[in-house]
C-alpha cells in the first residue's frame, strides 16, 4: 500500500537554503560546473539552476513532489538536451524520490511562471515522456488549465496529491504570468515578477496590481521565502550585473521575503507609472 505523505499538516518554518549557487566561470570555455545545479530544500522540494556558461540567463527551476504527481515549474533557457540535460536530471530526481516513496503510475506535470523563451525552451524534452503533461505557457492554455481564465483575481488550488499549491495570476511582466504558493514549505515562487534583478514591465497597470496583490497575499499566509527565477543584482545595493554577464561572483542570495514585497509595493507606488529605469537596493524596475 502506498504510504501517504502528510503535506501541510504544520505551519511551515523558514529554513535557510544553505547553498552557494553556481554563478558562472571567469572563462566559459573552461567551465567545469555542472550544466544544472540541484539543491534539495527538503526531500520533496528541489531548486535547480541552469549553468551561466550554458546560458547567461541562468534561470532557476523548481520541482515539487506530491503523493500523486510532481510538478516541474519552468524548463530553462536551452532547448538542446546535450547542452542542457534537464529531462535526464528530472528523471533521476523522480526515480530517486520514487525509490524512497514507491508509487504506481506516478505522473509529472510541467507548468511555467510565464512564457518567455528562457523559461520554456526545455519543454520539448518532456513531450514524449510517459505519464507527463506539458501545459503551454501562453495565457489561453496556462490560465485555462489552472482555472484562472474566468476570474483571474482569485487564487486557485492545484492538487499534487495532498500537497496543494495556490496559484495566482500575476500579469505585468508577461500577460500569462503565474505565481505559485506552496503551503508545505511556505515558499512563494514569483517567476520574473519579483526577484533580485531587473524587473521588466510590459504593462504597468497590470504589474502594479500584481505587486499589490502579492504583498497583500503574503500578509495572509506564512511566507518563508520569496523565490524568483534569476539573480542579476550584486551585493552592492542598487548595482546589477550587465545584461549577458556569464560570471557573477558577487551574487546576493536567491531568497527574498515578505519585506521585499512590501518594499516593491512602495516602489511601484512611488514610480506611479513614470517611464524609465528606477533603481532600488534589491531590484531595478524597467518601465
Amino acid at each position: 500500500m502506498e504510504r501517504q505523505i502528510a503535506f501541510g499538516h504544520r505551519v511551515p518554518a523558514a529554513r535557510p537554503l544553505d547553498v552557494r549557487w553556481i554563478h558562472g566561470s571567469p572563462s566559459a570555455k573552461h567551465n567545469t560546473d555542472p550544466d544544472i545545479q540541484v539543491h534539495a530544500y527538503d526531500e520533496h522540494t528541489f531548486v535547480l539552476r541552469q549553468n551561466k556558461a550554458v546560458h547567461y540567463e541562468a534561470p532557476f527551476l523548481f520541482l515539487l513532489f506530491g503523493n500523486e504527481r510532481a510538478v516541474l515549474i519552468d524548463t530553462g533557457a536551452t532547448e538542446n538536451p546535450e547542452h542542457f540535460p534537464l529531462r535526464h536530471v528530472v528523471d533521476g530526481l523522480v526515480d530517486a524520490w520514487l525509490s524512497a516513496h514507491p508509487r504506481d503510475r506516478y505522473r509529472l506535470l510541467v507548468l511555467h511562471t510565464h512564457g518567455h523563451a528562457d523559461h520554456v525552451a526545455g519543454d520539448g524534452q518532456f513531450t514524449d515522456r510517459p505519464d507527463t503533461e506539458v501545459v503551454g505557457a501562453d495565457v489561453d492554455e496556462a490560465w485555462a488549465f489552472l482555472g484562472l481564465t474566468a476570474d483571474p483575481d482569485r487564487a486557485v488550488r492545484l492538487d499534487l496529491g495532498g500537497r496543494e499549491l495556490e496559484c495566482l495570476a500575476t500579469p505585468g511582466h508577461h500577460e500569462a504570468a503565474v505565481t505559485y504558493y506552496d503551503p508545505h514549505t511556505g515558499i512563494l515562487l514569483t517567476g520574473d515578477t519579483v526577484y533580485r534583478g531587473r524587473l521588466y514591465v510590459d504593462r504597468w497597470d497590470d504589474f502594479r496590481r500584481s505587486v499589490h496583490r502579492l504583498a497583500d497575499f503574503a500578509g495572509t499566509r506564512t511566507v518563508t521565502h520569496v523565490l524568483g527565477c534569476h539573480i542579476e543584482m550584486t551585493t552592492t545595493p542598487g548595482k546589477d550585473y550587465p545584461v549577458r554577464t556569464t560570471y557573477q561572483p558577487d551574487e546576493p542570495p536567491l531568497e527574498m521575503n515578505g519585506e521585499h514585497l512590501r518594499r516593491l509595493r512602495a516602489a511601484v507606488d512611488d514610480i506611479a507609472g513614470r517611464e524609465g529605469v528606477h533603481v532600488y537596493d534589491d531590484f531595478v524596475i524597467h518601465n
